[in-house]
């Protein structure tokens, strides 16, 4: 629970720097691009973070790196600050906290659209439209696929969960019945 905590409160100053100088896009990608890089390179990571190799050879990869992505001074400095402050084992959560933040910035707010089958671009696009218009936010579906559905789809935004599957349907049948509703 504490990482979480640091976390957020490094993906929130990032935030406030990039509001105040207009480059929270920016900052979004650079942050994201050394998050993939030590998330798909495992040794690299590690040469970075794991405390048995001295700070000082740690610190020279890690000035590498950021030399080679040519992130902004801002991004190099944050890094850097992650690092001195051995916070750099949290960059994955403090991207993850960051990119959430960058989106409700922006007005976008991430959905997952589950279905039996893979829905046609027309289908899903449609589904995005509605999901506009009721939220007032402009959504981002990822489609996913769960065969136990049967049919219909199941929509997750944040908390809140619509659920239109045929299991849900025929779950809440079964129990009118059960309670002798009229159906």
């Amino acid at each position: 629970m504490r990482n979480l905590a640091i976390a957020r409160r490094y993906a929130k100053a990032l935030l406030l720097i990039g509001k105040e100088d207009g480059q929270t896009e920016t900052y979004r990608k650079e942050l994201e691009r050394i998050a993939n890089l030590f998330a798909g390179e495992k040794e690299l990571e590690q040469a970075v973070c794991n405390p048995l190799y001295r700070f000082e050879q740690r610190q020279k990869v890690l000035k590498k790196i950021i030399e080679a992505l040519q992130v902004s001074r801002i991004m190099s400095a944050f890094i850097g600050l992650l690092f001195e402050k051995r916070r750099i084992v949290y960059l994955a959560q403090i991207n993850e906290f960051y990119q959430k933040l960058a989106d409700q910035l922006n007005g976008i707010e991430r959905a997952s659209l589950i279905s039996a089958i893979r829905l046609s671009s027309e289908a899903v696009d449609n589904i995005r439209q509605s999901l506009n218009k009721m939220t007032g936010k402009q959504i981002i579906l990822e489609q996913e696929l769960d065969s136990s559905l049967i049919g219909g789809v199941v929509t997750k935004i944040g908390d809140l969960v619509l659920d239109g599957s045929v299991k849900t349907q025929l779950i809440n049948l079964r129990e009118s019945l059960k309670r002798g509703e009229r159906v």
